[in-house]
């Protein structure tokens, strides 16, 4: 049975979608079956795969509706061993449309509980809010990944989002884990950045992973051709950052099963 991994953070600019992309990416280079889910209308994910949005007629909105299967709506993908169920801007609509369905936080989780046999991992890329497509993803997850960007305001809204991962515990989703914090946008040169990831590692321990992803032109580079790092420059930091980030998670399921 695979893993369903939800990627969030309700504060934009953390690299959410880099590290959905470029997980599910190295994930498919070590040779894993992956599925990524993208869950936020600005559809970035979907584009950071090559895929272009204006052309995408079934995906994650109608998936959310119920409206089609889950199998029905993946695609295939350029990069080795990934799937991609992909979002366009119909998507913003799914909050209003799911305010009055009954059990509205479950729809994601009733729509691909099936794929959970086809894929050793399933990744969702989630919009940068707490709002119910959020609460969808965390209510379908097996465990959630924070990236936190090692800069000024790293921990501001870290509580709230750990507060609703407890409330999401409590009122749907009992078994969801947290798979760990990762540091992103790390650069060495600047104390700053030193500063927040002992802070964070002083607060959360064996919660965070070992991997950093450090500043990585690369990295930003990438999403403007539509590849993932590993395409687009698998010799860069950023390639091996993320390929690093993989191994750990692969190491650390294999433990826990």
């Amino acid at each position: 049975m695979g893993k369903i991994i939800a990627i969030a953070n309700q504060k934009g600019g953390v690299g959410k979608t880099t590290t959905t992309v470029n997980l599910a990416a190295s994930l498919g280079v070590l040779e894993k079956k992956v599925l990524l889910i993208d869950a936020d209308p600005q559809a970035n994910a979907t584009s950071g795969l090559g895929i272009d949005v204006d052309s995408v007629e079934l995906g994650s909105y109608q998936l959310l509706e119920h409206t089609k299967s889950a199998k029905e709506t993946i695609i295939n993908t350029t990069s080795p061993n990934v799937d991609l169920i992909p979002a366009h801007i119909d998507l913003v609509a799914i909050e209003i449309e799911l305010v009055d369905k009954e059990e509205r936080e479950y729809m994601l989780k009733k729509a691909i509980i099936d794929l959970k046999k086809d894929y050793d991992y399933i990744l969702i890329d989630c919009a940068p809010s707490l709002g119910l497509l959020t609460l969808n993803a965390l209510t379908a997850a097996d465990s959630i990944i924070i990236p936190i960007q090692c800069e000024y305001f790293a921990l501001e809204g870290l509580g709230k989002l750990l507060n609703t991962i407890k409330s999401v515990q409590r009122l749907h989703n009992p078994d969801l884990d947290i798979e760990g914090m990762l540091l992103t946008m790390y650069d060495s040169r600047l104390r700053l950045s030193n500063q927040v990831v002992d802070e964070v590692r002083k607060h959360f321990g064996d919660m965070v992973f070992n991997t950093v992803i450090q500043r990585n032109v690369r990295l930003s580079e990438a999403p403007s051709y539509g590849e993932s790092i590993i395409k687009y420059d698998a010799a860069s930091k950023g390639a091996t950052n993320y390929l690093n980030m993989a191994d750990e998670i692969v190491k650390k399921n294999k433990q826990t099963v």
